[in-house]
């Protein structure tokens, strides 16, 4: 008799805790959106371990950088809000020849799926 109260008093205190835990751990859900790209070479293979870059297209500072996996995929979370922004690849190049550079708009709370090809 003892054992069955124990057990109810473990099972309410259990039932009590799970339908606490939303409340101390916060119930809102960090908002974002997310670019997700696809880097590929110039044998339209997907490109391993290269740096990438982005910035919101009107500043010039970088805010966001990111390594291609062995699929070449990579992801930024950006705040939701409508912006446009601007893919770097951080490669070493000549200065007489500038970087290509991937435009990329976000309307807000979205997924924007791009794929970038790498020149020779």
């Amino acid at each position: 008799m003892r054992a069955t109260k124990f057990l109810r008093l473990v099972l309410l205190l259990c039932v009590a805790a799970a339908l606490a835990v939303p409340a101390v751990c916060g119930s809102e859900k960090e908002s974002y959106a997310l670019i997700f790209c696809t880097l590929w070479g110039p044998d339209s293979r997907p490109v391993y371990g290269v740096h990438m870059k982005l910035r919101r297209a009107e500043e010039k500072k970088f805010r966001w950088e990111a390594v291609s996996d062995h699929h070449g995929e990579f992801t930024f979370r950006v705040p939701p809000v409508a912006g446009n922004y601007i893919l770097v690849p951080d490669l070493k190049h000549p200065k007489d020849k500038p970087l290509p550079e991937t435009r990329i708009q976000v309307r807000g709370d979205e997924r924007v799926d791009i794929g970038v090809h790498l020149s020779e």
